[in-house]
């Protein structure tokens, strides 16, 4: 009795395969006749169907390539082949050859009836081997409920064992119960499951139900849409705190070396920003070496450009201190004058030799991309260049405070005349320091290159951010131009969506002007020369 029960199950089975294969062809027939509501109902038939044979057929009615020949009626795709079309049956594949000009008829489709396939699309590939093609199915099932298939989604969801299709796969299911006549129980889970989701598209699926006449549904979305509400209020704040930091990481590396230059020496280089822009062209020189002659070594382009951008932009600044602004301490309207004419001589230098357009620079690999944190999206881009601003200043802290070049200019800093009296040549001091502000701003430009135009015009950009930062955090103290960089980044975050960029920045330059007549050295006073004077 036991074998005669399963030889008949078999036989069921065998039975439902080929009625399951008959009713795709008869499906797939069906494709070209009536308007397009009436395509778009075969099309979520297809999709409910879960025959994986049905992707490729409505692909190809996606591209808008399904034919009906018109001398046999067969649905085919027709691909370009030079400049023929060729017909190849939909269903097997099968190559029938080139077709005459006005030999089949397009099976047309519209907007709705493409987000229909789509849907169809994704439903079928909810069982492909790839989690990634699950997932994407998922996703598309969910913006495009369907009640046909709801029976199939919670078939695949109790087989799936990958965590994250699985949780796509609850949220698909939960927008298709609201979508289906399911008692109010159902409706009211599917709702609490939507508000764990809580991000915009949860939101989008759960406001219409606010003015839903049932008033069980409308209580519960009413309750979920505030939790998903307040749940976004607090990421939007997370993700303006990551926009500040990551626009702090740029302040200070275009302030830092601005900031020991002017600590150490008193000298207000308005150069400086034409040093970052040396930094920005070095690396997009390196670049163009790399694609013409190495490509393979492309991710390691930064790698390379950052210590030759040091080197260049460190040379040409010792060679601004000796030529230039060493004749003209003690008189800082004579030094901004001057070095003002410098950057105009190094903006024109360049447009010359790169010419005036914008240049591009490519990102690395490890650079390309991004990832999320609950709903804060990161950018790779901008953590490598906070993480590389904190290296630099790391770097820097330690080369002041334990080595010997740095106690010489804490020396200068600190008194000057005293440390030309202890020996210490004062005048070679002040060249390495401007080479060591100038080099940092290079390096400045290095990261700069990844997130900004590269142009004659970079510099400009950025010096009078560099100037408040450096005045704000105090002149010549490390941390202070730390703190200062990273808060004014987060409040120039925080005031652009309520102000606008333009009046944030002058919000910013108002408060700083207030401060510094209370605090006039800034976060963090250094006695020194500078600010003695």
């Amino acid at each position: 009795m036991t074998i005669f029960r399963q030889c008949l199950a078999a036989l069921f089975c065998c039975l439902a395969t080929l009625a399951s294969a008959q009713s795709f062809e008869e499906l797939v027939a069906q494709l070209p006749e009536g308007k397009f509501a009436e395509r778009a109902a075969v099309v979520a038939q297809l999709g409910a169907l879960g025959d994986p044979r049905a992707v490729p057929v409505l692909e190809v009615l996606l591209e808008g390539n399904l034919h009906v020949l018109k001398s046999n009626e067969a649905i085919v795709a027709v691909r370009e082949v030079g400049s023929d079309d060729v017909a190849y049956d939909a269903l097997t594949g099968e190559e029938f050859g080139i077709i005459p000009r006005r030999g089949s008829s397009k099976i047309r489709v519209n907007n709705g009836l493409r987000r229909d396939i789509r849907a169809a699309i994704g439903t079928l590939t909810l069982r492909a081997p790839d989690p990634a093609l699950r997932l994407a199915a998922a996703d598309a099932a969910f913006r495009a409920p369907n009640p046909d298939q709801l029976e199939l989604l919670q078939s695949v969801r109790s087989d799936e064992s990958d965590s994250e299709v699985a949780e796509a796969l609850d949220y698909a299911i939960a927008a298709t119960v609201l979508e289906s006549d399911l008692p109010d129980e159902a409706q009211v889970a599917a709702i609490d499951t939507l508000r764990e989701m809580g991000n915009q598209d949860a939101l989008s699926v759960l406001t219409p139900l606010l003015q839903a006449t049932n008033p069980v549904m409308a209580a519960a979305a009413k309750d979920a849409v505030a939790a998903i509400e307040a749940n976004q209020r607090l990421w939007n704040m997370a993700q303006n705190v990551w926009f500040g930091l990551s626009l702090g990481s740029v302040l200070l590396l275009a302030a830092i070396g601005l900031a020991i230059t002017f600590g150490v020496m008193g000298v207000i280089n308005m150069a400086h920003g034409e040093l970052v822009m040396l930094g920005a062209y070095t690396t997009f020189a390196v670049q163009e070496v790399i694609r013409a002659s190495f490509p393979g070594l492309f991710d390691w382009s930064l790698l390379i450009a950052a210590p030759l951008a040091f080197l260049i932009a460190g040379g040409v600044g010792v060679a601004i201190e000796r030529g230039c602004v060493r004749f003209l301490y003690g008189r800082p309207l004579e030094t901004l004058l001057a070095t003002w004419g410098i950057s105009l001589i190094l903006q024109q230098t360049v447009r010359s030799i790169f010419g005036p357009n914008n240049r591009e620079v490519g990102n690395p690999s490890w650079m390309s991309g991004a990832f999320d944190i609950g709903q804060m999206t990161i950018t790779y881009n901008r953590l490598w260049i906070l993480l590389f601003s904190l290296a630099v200043f790391a770097i820097l802290l330690f080369v002041m405070k334990k080595t010997s070049m740095g106690l010489r200019m804490r020396a200068v800093t600190q008194n000057r005349a005293m440390a030309a009296n202890m020996g210490i040549r004062t005048g070679w001091v002040d060249a390495l320091t401007f080479g060591l502000g100038a080099g940092i701003a290079g390096l400045a430009g290095v990261a700069l290159s990844q997130i900004d135009n590269v142009s004659p015009n970079l510099g400009q950009s950025y010096i009078v951010d560099s100037f408040m930062v450096v005045v704000f955090g105090g002149a010549g103290n490390l941390w202070g131009t730390l703190a200062a960089a990273f808060s004014l980044g987060i409040a120039n975050k925080f005031l652009e969506p309520w102000t606008g960029a333009v009046l944030a920045k002058i919000l910013v330059l108002v408060f700083i002007i207030l401060f510094i007549q209370k605090r006039p050295r800034g976060l963090f006073a250094v006695k020194g020369r500078a600010v003695e004077n």
